[in-house]
């Protein structure tokens, strides 16, 4: 029986992927899995069972990654599964930063009382002229889950799309379409495009990226839309290129007391994945991948371990290690197991980064005391024994 416990508010789409092994607690602590949306886990004590954190979405920020490594805690996202919510809300800051649709609303509502608002809107409509997206250059900084539909979506529009993305990946490359234009510097859709959408992971090398440096060599009347993170952008640098009109119009997903009213800003109060859709899509793909490791140790779309996947468990007990990425674990495993007369039926390690992951099925029955021999050996941060 594994208990359960959610954060926030989770889909119950997502929830009835549960089996009647699984039962949900009203204590994280008291939980094998935690299921979270944008809650800070960062000030929480975990309980001693907690073996899995499943982040309903992409972004892990609110979630202490190296402390749940230390512990042997696994963290997965859910990368893709939101991805159409968050391109069609690009599409829409787009129209809305190339039409002054925001303003025309206002108007009609400043002047609900006018008996000759139809008359009058025909001389007032011209404040609010813009311009259209047809033929008009989009740079696409990242061609993950969300960058492929936005740039392909693009083309449906009439734009040209360039596609920057050192690190594409090949399923990324197979979903592109063939019209996107392969940008092979940054610096070429910061000085060649009209409107610029930025759909990159939170790093030390991404961080403040668009900074007063980038937004220089921008052509003046650049848009620039951010639905990724709001620290990609140099904010105190972005206000001024509004301020100074070089930036039309900066169109972000994150709200912060610095932006809000600027000028040129149109601020969306992060609704990129507010879609019943995406809640749904979301919380299905966490609970399964929560399901796969408990029941069978298999790892997908973690954050902080590597993914690895031996199948369906089947009649071999299963031990699953997580550990810190050094020389000799592998041997010093296989030596407890060789004391114990225990047969390894099949292997697999991964690493990622510091930390490692083991998988070994044994086609007998694990002995106690297996699990602390194993507990032992520097390094390993948790042991699992799968039956």
């Amino acid at each position: 029986m594994y208990k359960y416990h959610c954060l926030n508010p989770i889909s119950g789409v997502g929830l009835e992927k549960f089996t009647e092994d699984y039962v949900p607690v009203s204590d994280a602590k008291a939980a094998d899995a935690v299921l979270v949306r944008s809650t800070s886990m960062h000030e929480m004590d975990f309980g001693p069972d907690l073996k899995a954190i499943g982040r309903a979405g992409a972004g892990v920020n609110n979630i202490p990654l190296e402390r749940c490594s230390e512990n042997g805690v696994v963290v997965f996202n859910t990368p893709g599964a939101n991805a159409n919510g968050v391109k069609e809300l690009v599409i829409a800051g787009m129209l809305l930063a190339s039409r002054d649709i925001i303003g025309g609303i206002n108007w009609v509502q400043e002047n609900e009382e006018d008996g000759n608002i139809a008359k009058d809107a025909e001389k007032a409509k011209k404040a609010f002229a813009g311009c259209e997206l047809d033929g008009k250059k989009l740079g696409v900084i990242g061609l993950g889950a969300i960058g492929v539909l936005v740039a392909n979506a693009a083309t449906h529009l009439g734009m040209d799309v360039y596609g920057y993305d050192p690190y594409v990946s090949v399923d990324s490359a197979w979903r592109l379409s063939r019209s996107i234009r392969h940008a092979k510097t940054v610096d070429e859709i910061y000085k060649d495009c009209d409107y610029i959408t930025i759909h990159v992971p939170a790093l030390d090398s991404t961080k403040g990226m668009i900074d007063a440096d980038a937004l220089s060599l921008m052509k003046k009347g650049i848009v620039v839309l951010n639905f990724a993170r709001d620290v990609l952008v140099d904010e105190e640098a972005m206000i001024d290129a509004l301020l100074s009109g070089h930036v039309k119009h900066y169109v972000t997903d994150f709200p912060t007391p610095a932006m809000a009213g600027v000028k040129g800003a149109i601020v969306i109060p992060h609704l990129g994945a507010s879609t019943e859709e995406s809640e749904d899509n979301c919380a299905k793909m966490a609970v399964k991948q929560v399901r796969n490791y408990l029941e069978h140790g298999n790892i997908k779309n973690a954050v902080n371990f590597p993914d690895c996947d031996m199948g369906y468990k089947g009649e071999n007990a299963r031990i699953v290690l997580l550990h810190h990425n050094i020389p000799n674990m592998l041997g010093q495993f296989t030596k407890v197991l060789a004391e114990e007369n225990l047969n390894i039926a099949d292997l697999a390690n991964k690493s990622k980064g510091e930390f490692a992951y083991t998988m070994i099925d044994i086609d007998s029955e694990v002995p106690e005391g297996v699990t602390d021999e194993l507990l032992k050996i520097e390094g390993v941060r948790r042991v699992r024994i799968i039956e």
